[in-house]
């Protein structure tokens, strides 16, 4: 005769309570039911070993597996549980919040007295915002655990969320009555009390912390910020001077003191204030780094760069042995102009710690920006031993062996830099034109020629790409109209630029353009800082060619005694001609 199953529903009594509570329909239609049957010796062996083989497929991150398995056990016991746990787990990790939701749901109507499916439970109902809900699950679990004040932090705060206030703050009185006054109820009262608009009662609660513990300066400044944020700043000026007497070099003091001389509008007393809470040990570097940043959308304002600076110094007498605040100091003392001192900064920077890239590649900067290539040289090839793959350290280091025109070495680097950055075409394009100015150097000019157009296809408002490449093609006598496009396009570009117009001069002059290049030349020798000897002698040139042989020779003389190529130059003057 076959056996017919037996079928028990289990109903919780908080399922029950929770959906009246939810729905005024008949509760038989919200029950949570979960079916069970009579287990065998048999099922019971099978239950457990599929259990065991489920948790093992889901501890490797099998979920598929792990589900299957988890299913079966339920096919044979519905009300398992453990199991009913276990795949609402997988199910929240896979982020099927509403089939977790529902598993959860079972799991606790089966084993109602099991604290982790009901804290399973409300993080479901935290993430679907479920908060009538919730607090039928804090409520379980305070029964369960009526010692943990985090879950009665909990029902207060889903009070909070629904802005149900007066019922929050009596879980706090409870609470204080049960465990005593502490930071977090102060905290958790005053949220309220602000979102009531009762400063009076906030600030009292903090008076009474004050007064209980006279020496914790956190309570002073909790208060002060009550009453600053609410414009009362007089106020919370005077509870900072009374803190200031309890522990007079505390730094968070003098912060507080400088957000009220600022929101009064005292930026002196408020930037003193600054200068002293940098100077106590209180804050950490991070906190007064970021302050310090806070300057840098006022830049280039010279007030702003000037305080930042006089804070970054601060921090390296408060933290001597932190390489950030060297760092920063260095990049404020570039944003001053003051290099020379930036250079120190970085390299005590990276002496405290050789880890910090960004200090390196200022440090190169700062070195090619001031000639000193070997030091460029030295250091970035040291930067690359620690980070072999930075493209700019790259480019960096073979423009400094180009300086010293080191061609082979310097493409051994800068042939590195397409293959290690593809998205920036700024440094794709300088690096292009570096490889240009090697092959030019190296005298071949076919591969020379390509790697300006790459430069050029990257970047087409190069600049400096722009003027050599048609500088080149001129001394060539080559392309003389593309070069001149390119070069007035340079010009366009960076005006006033002596070198770029001395470019185009020279390229006009080619093509026999001569009043045009004119033009130009004395462009040139207006806005060289240089007084270069090559453009008086381009000058020459152009005027011999506009029938002004004297004035050439007058020219070509003093191009001479500025240190122009003498052999060429003493020919052009004795026989008063242009000498190619």
């Amino acid at each position: 005769m076959k056996k017919r199953l037996a079928i028990f529903l289990l109903v919780s009594p908080f399922m029950m309570g929770l959906a009246c509570a939810q729905d005024n329909k008949p509760a038989d239609k919200k029950f949570v039911l979960v079916a069970s049957k009579p287990m065998t010796y048999a099922d019971s062996v099978a239950v457990k070993q599929l259990f065991f083989s489920a948790l093992r497929e889901k501890t490797i991150g099998s979920y598929a597996s792990a589900t299957e398995l988890f299913n079966k056990i339920l096919q044979i016991d519905p009300s398992n549980d453990a199991t009913l746990y276990e795949l609402g787990k997988i199910k929240r990790v896979q982020n099927d919040n509403q089939a977790a939701q529902g598993l959860f749901e079972k799991a606790v109507t089966v084993s109602r007295d099991n604290k982790y499916y009901w804290m399973a439970l409300a993080e479901s109902y935290e993430k679907s915002n479920d908060l009538p809900k919730l607090e039928s699950v804090f409520n379980e679990l305070i029964r369960l655990d009526p010692d943990n004040p985090e879950y009665q932090f909990d029902k207060a705060n889903a009070y909070y969320i629904q802005k149900r206030y007066d019922e929050a703050l009596a879980i706090y009185k409870q609470m204080e009555q049960n465990i005593g006054l502490n930071d977090d109820l102060v905290l958790a009262r005053q949220k309220i009390y602000i979102k009531q608009g009762k400063i009076g009662p906030a600030a009292a609660g903090l008076e009474d912390m004050i007064k209980a513990n006279p020496n914790q300066i956190r309570y002073y400044l909790m208060l002060s910020e009550i009453y600053n944020s609410n414009n009362l700043n007089d106020k919370a000026l005077k509870i900072l001077e009374r803190a200031q007497k309890v522990d007079p070099n505390n730094g968070y003091i003098h912060l507080a003191l400088a957000d009220i001389y600022k929101d009064k509008k005292d930026y002196v007393g408020s930037f003193n204030q600054l200068k002293l809470a940098f100077a106590q040990n209180d804050l950490s570097v991070e906190q007064e780094l970021t302050i310090i940043m806070g300057y840098l959308p006022k830049f280039p304002d010279p007030n702003a760069k000037a305080s930042a600076l006089e804070l970054s110094r601060i921090i390296t007498v408060t933290h001597p042995t932190n390489s950030k605040a060297y760092a920063v100091l260095g990049d404020m003392l570039m944003q001053n102009d003051l290099s020379k001192d930036a250079k120190a900064a970085y390299k005590k920077s990276l002496q405290l710690d050789d880890q910090v890239y960004v200090a390196w590649e200022q440090l190169v900067r700062i070195e090619l920006s001031d000639n000193s290539i070997d030091e460029a040289i030295k250091d970035g090839q040291e930067a690359l031993s620690i980070f072999p793959n930075q493209a700019w350290m790259n480019y960096l280091v073979g423009v400094a062996l180009v300086q010293k025109k080191n061609y082979t070495k310097a493409l051994s680097y800068i042939s590195n830099v397409p293959s290690l950055e593809t998205q920036d075409k700024s440094l794709l394009s300088q690096a292009y034109s570096a490889t240009g100015d090697c092959y030019h150097g190296m005298k071949d000019n076919k591969k020379s020629d390509e790697a300006y157009e790459k430069s050029i296809e990257y970047n087409p408002d190069n600049a400096y790409t722009l003027n050599n490449y048609a500088y080149y093609l001129s001394i060539r006598n080559e392309q003389l109209e593309k070069a001149a496009q390119m070069s007035k396009h340079s010009n366009d570009i960076q005006p006033n630029t002596a070198s770029f117009e001395d470019t185009y001069a020279w390229i006009l002059f080619k093509q026999k353009k001569y009043t045009d290049a004119k033009i130009w030349i004395e462009k040139a020798i207006a806005n060289d800082k240089d007084k270069s000897a090559v453009q008086i002698e381009h000058y020459g040139d152009i005027l011999f060619y506009l029938g002004d042989a004297n004035a050439a020779v007058l020219n070509w003389t003093k191009a001479k005694q500025m240190g122009g190529n003498a052999s060429v130059l003493d020919r052009k003057i004795n026989e008063k001609k242009y000498i190619e």
